[in-house]
């Protein structure tokens, strides 16, 4: 029998009320808690080694670092909260600790590198073991070394199955081309994930995913093999840990592609849709031709026709 105490928790994520937010920002106020501007937040703040994040969407807030179980059980349940929720994760959200597969994507509103769909199997074991190991959905996550640190909890975690499909840029434009929609291309990535996780894990009752399109589209998109899972999609599904994860094993995938192209092109290439990226792109068209845009980017984005339109006013032959 293993006697050893449970590993301190240093992740906490739960939604709030607009006027539960208001009064824990007065009570963080009240315990000298130092507030920092973060983007997406209704604040951020931190003391010694605790941080709270409170996001607009939702809201919902997400306590990390040293001492966040002692905060969510003497400070958060009581006087926010007024129920126990930290260990009962399993009564208020029970499907999370089901058997199931967790499907997300990296690279979709990024005009250069892949797009990537990951997919990872949990059951009530693995998805403890990622809320200990402090996995959250990779939007939340700035540091590539964090994503690559957790990529390898994830690889590492017994009977934590994964798969990741790559669609580079050039496969991407073909795929594009003939499929005409980007949310059908993306449900081709689901399903493809779903059936090589299935020849592994075939008894796996379920798939989540976040909403993108009707369910009905990735179950056309299945082969025979996988025509028997229950497809599930909501909003907000990276609260799932096994989502979660796959959001994580999907950027990895992602940042080591840019990486690679970067050095192989010697051009640092931003991530996004910026004007920074137009600048590199043009950069790029000019020191090879126009016909590397199809190897690097998503041709069909509005940014593909602003540069060659830019290329051929300042040169028209």
């Amino acid at each position: 029998m293993d006697n050893s105490d449970p590993k301190p928790l240093s992740l906490f994520t739960a939604p709030l009320s607009a006027a539960q937010a208001a009064k824990l920002k007065t009570l963080l106020q009240a315990e000298n808690f130092e507030f920092e501007p973060r983007p997406y937040t209704l604040y951020f703040a931190r003391k010694e080694k605790l941080s709270l994040a409170v996001y607009e969407k939702g809201p919902k807030i997400v306590v990390q670092g040293k001492g966040a179980g002692e905060f969510v059980k003497f400070r958060l349940e009581p006087e926010i909260f007024g129920e126990a929720r930290l260990g009962y994760e399993e009564v208020h959200s029970p499907e999370m600790f089901q058997p199931h597969f967790g499907i997300d994507e990296s690279g979709k509103g990024d005009f250069f590198g892949p797009l990537v769909i990951a997919g990872v199997y949990v059951d009530k074991g693995i998805a403890r073991k990622f809320m200990e190991g402090g996995i959250q959905d990779s939007k939340r996550i700035g540091s590539d070394q964090r994503i690559r640190s957790l990529a390898a909890l994830i690889k590492q975690t017994q009977g934590a199955v994964s798969n990741v499909v790559e669609i580079p840029p050039a496969k991407y434009n073909d795929l594009y081309e003939k499929i005409g929609n980007v949310n059908k291309l993306l449900a081709w990535g689901h399903a493809r994930v779903i059936e090589n996780l299935l020849a592994i894990r075939s008894d796996c009752p379920r798939a989540l995913s976040d909403q993108f399109a009707n369910p009905r589209v990735i179950q056309n998109a299945l082969m025979k093999n996988g025509r028997a899972i229950e497809l599930q999609q909501r909003t907000k599904a990276e609260s799932d840990p096994a989502v979660a994860a796959a959001s994580i094993l999907a950027r990895e995938r992602f940042i080591d592609w840019m990486e690679k192209a970067g050095r192989k092109y010697n051009a640092a290439i931003p991530r996004g849709a910026s004007a920074l990226v137009k600048t590199v792109a043009g950069r790029l068209v000019k020191e090879h031709s126009p016909a590397i845009l199809r190897e690097l980017t998503k041709a069909h984005f509005k940014t593909t026709k602003e540069i060659t339109d830019q290329e051929e006013e300042i040169d028209p032959e």
